[in-house]
């Protein structure tokens, strides 16, 4: 069963390769989905796949790469129909 989840991932997360190391995280565990930087300083990471394999992911960026510090991470369920079609992506992305 597919699970999708808005992770908002909260510290020292952007300038230090977080997205392209969940980037890569997420391509192992077969996730699709996208990470992108906040105006914030937040990185949000919307990922789907199956339960197993984003609940591997939400406890990747609880560490996130040597070079983050990640201090916060929220997730949120997304409803299918919250997310348009054009934002389902083939594979993962980096925004």
């Amino acid at each position: 069963m597919n699970r999708q989840v808005r992770i908002l991932v909260s510290g020292r997360v952007q300038g230090v390769y977080f997205r392209a190391f969940t980037q890569k995280q997420a391509n192992r565990l077969g996730v699709r989905g996208f990470a992108r930087n906040l105006a914030d300083g937040r990185v949000e990471v919307i990922a789907i796949g199956t339960g197993e394999a984003v609940e591997k992911l939400i406890q990747w960026c609880h560490k996130g790469p040597i070079t983050a510090k990640v201090e916060q991470v929220v997730v949120e369920p997304i409803a299918t129909e919250a997310l348009p079609p054009a934002e389902f992506p083939a594979d993962f992305e980096i925004r």
